[in-house]
């Protein structure tokens, strides 16, 4: 488990009374940490940007390997198992990463809905290959 720090007793939940996260030091791997931008998008990334989000996984992938943690790393922007689960289904180009991809492929669409759409539907897709 990555730890990182967001302050004691740091959880990231609803400022207006709705339903609070879990803790970041509770977290176990990057889907906590998908589900807490997903809770609260406003507080992780500007206007709903899906560069911002890739910048931001990349940034979660490094810690990872700073800190020497052993977790499946999915998101990597264009060779990842997300991104590799993209270009099959759907014959999606990853040369400039899944975010590109999803707006390049998805204009009608608001970017982040989009994103956890196909997450969604890759973590169903994941979950059958485990079984």
């Amino acid at each position: 488990m990555l730890l990182i720090s967001a302050g004691e007793g740091g959880a990231v939940g609803a400022a207006d009374g709705g339903p609070k996260g879990r803790p970041v030091e509770e977290w176990r791997d990057v889907y906590d940490l998908l589900d807490a931008v997903r809770r609260r998008p406003n507080a992780w990334v500007r206007d709903g940007s899906l560069q911002e989000l890739a910048v931001m996984m990349f940034g979660y992938h490094l810690a990872l390997q700073v800190h020497d943690v052993h977790e499946a790393f999915e998101f990597h922007r264009g060779s990842g198992g997300f991104a590799s689960w993209l270009s099959r289904t759907r014959g999606w180009s990853m040369v400039t990463g899944w975010d590109a991809a999803i707006m390049e492929n998805l204009p009608g669409e608001p970017p982040l809905d989009a994103f956890f759409q196909l997450v969604d539907e890759y973590r169903e897709f994941a979950g059958q290959q485990e079984s």
